[in-house]
């Protein structure tokens, strides 16, 4: 991207210790760095202007500092990666129409490329509270795969619903392949965020609503409380990232092969 029409944003990097399948996931050692290190190299590979991790953990917290990144401590409470960045945003002062991305703490091959990509998506979109992006869904088996959340787009680019179910339904079609076959879309829905910090904090402060609740995704509360939420194809395949022990080897034989 030009740095002339590069996006102005923030990251934040939410890394927390208690992982369920994976506890102490950020101090996972990945090719000679922590997990988390490498996560921060690819935000600072970006055009953003100032990148922060956020945790509630003092090891990680003495970690992250021992490798230059800036830290704020937050909560121990928080539920979600977007309550501990909205908490971020209020104890920085940052004003409501920053855009701030959120990037996951087990993400260390995220192309850099779209972080940019959706900071500028939002920017470029004065109507939105919210941006993400997707990723053609191009075989059945990963269409009905409860989770592969889809998102379901209107005509302008906006989010009209997330889901892990089969959605669009293709109800004249004997099945999924020979729907795609036939030019029918699905999208794969990428957890990477754009927010614009007064949306973010005033989505921290709402309750979980219904439907967020019944599909256990987050984005939904947005969409339910009148948000907008625009949406774009990823401009790099963004490869899964480290939820287990085997994800863990697999990264690592990726970043190892890079190195070679």
């Amino acid at each position: 991207m030009n740095p002339a029409s590069s996006p102005k944003y923030c990251i934040v990097i939410p890394a927390r210790m208690a992982s369920q399948r994976l506890p102490g996931k950020p101090l996972a050692t990945l090719a000679g760095l922590s997990l988390l290190q490498h996560v921060y190299q690819r935000a600072a590979a970006s055009s953003a202007q100032k990148i922060v991790i956020a945790t509630d953990d003092e090891t990680i917290f003495e970690h992250a500092s021992g490798f230059g990144a800036e830290v704020q401590m937050t909560s121990p409470t928080h539920q979600s990666g977007s309550d501990r960045i909205a908490e971020v945003a209020r104890q920085l002062e940052w004003a409501d129409e920053t855009i701030v991305v959120n990037l996951q703490g087990d993400e260390p091959l995220m192309p850099a490329a779209c972080l940019d990509q959706v900071a500028a998506l939002l920017q470029t979109d004065s109507t939105a509270d919210m941006a993400s992006l997707f990723w053609p869904i191009n075989n059945a088996a990963e269409a009905q795969d409860p989770n592969v959340v889809k998102v379901v787009l209107a005509q302008d680019g906006s989010a009209l619903y997330f889901s892990r179910s089969l959605l669009p339904y293709p109800r004249d079609w004997a099945s999924v392949d020979e729907a795609i076959a036939e030019g029918v879309n699905w999208h794969r829905h990428v957890g990477l965020y754009a927010y614009r910090a007064g949306a973010l904090k005033r989505f921290s402060e709402l309750a979980p609503t219904p439907l967020e609740q019944t599909e256990k995704l987050e984005q939904l509360r947005m969409l339910e409380s009148g948000g907008r939420i625009v949406m774009a194809k990823a401009c790099a395949f963004i490869p899964a990232g480290v939820d287990t022990a085997e994800d863990l080897e697999r990264v690592q034989n990726i970043l190892l092969s890079d190195i070679k």
